[in-house]
């Protein structure tokens, strides 16, 4: 009976976070893109008084345009930004103890943003089992505030990450983390 509670109360907890975590993300997105259009305005605004007309207003000062209307940057560099969080459980004696939830992001040279979109199922296995296994160590998840563990989890992503894509991710980023005691 009391695993049945323990499995009912991880789902619920997941299902909580997950409906959360869409929300602030959509809430962010809406506001964000706002912020955007409004620049977009002024920028064209400018170049319409400056004399470049139309053509001028399509493109933004600080970079070229992707066939998405994705800033990319002169340095090549794009944010590849996974769809959901990671949720992963830590277990003591089978049971789970508690969930870490991370938000991670992917710095990748803009050539290969295309290629991740593509094998983002892939991705998403290759870091949830290397986040499985940093749960299992005993330390590096069970206390996420320390500089040390939080190096070890990017670090150790990343490595594990260059070996089905050698080529094209630079960093990995750790935007939010959280860890929910049960």
């Amino acid at each position: 009976m009391k695993n049945i509670i323990a499995a009912v109360v991880v789902v619920v907890c997941i299902v909580i976070g997950g409906i959360g975590g869409s929300f602030l993300k959509s809430s962010s997105v809406v506001s964000s893109g706002k912020a955007e259009d409004a620049k977009e305005k002024s920028h064209g605004a400018k170049e319409e008084k400056g004399g470049h007309g139309a053509e001028a207003s399509a493109k933004d000062s600080h970079g070229k345009k992707d066939s998405h209307g994705a800033v990319v940057s002169s340095s090549g560099v794009e944010y590849f930004k996974f769809t959901r969080e990671f949720v992963v459980p830590i277990m003591r004696e089978s049971r789970v103890e508690s969930l870490v939830i991370l938000n991670i992001n992917l710095e990748v040279d803009a050539s290969e943003i295309q290629r991740l979109f593509s094998m983002e199922p892939k991705i998403r296995d290759n870091i949830m089992t290397t986040l499985i296994e940093l749960s299992n160590d005993g330390a590096t998840l069970d206390s996420i505030a320390t500089l040390e563990n939080y190096e070890s989890i990017r670090s150790t992503v990343l490595l594990n990450l260059q070996k089905i894509l050698p080529d094209g991710i630079r960093n990995v980023l750790i935007v939010d983390m959280a860890k929910q005691d049960l």
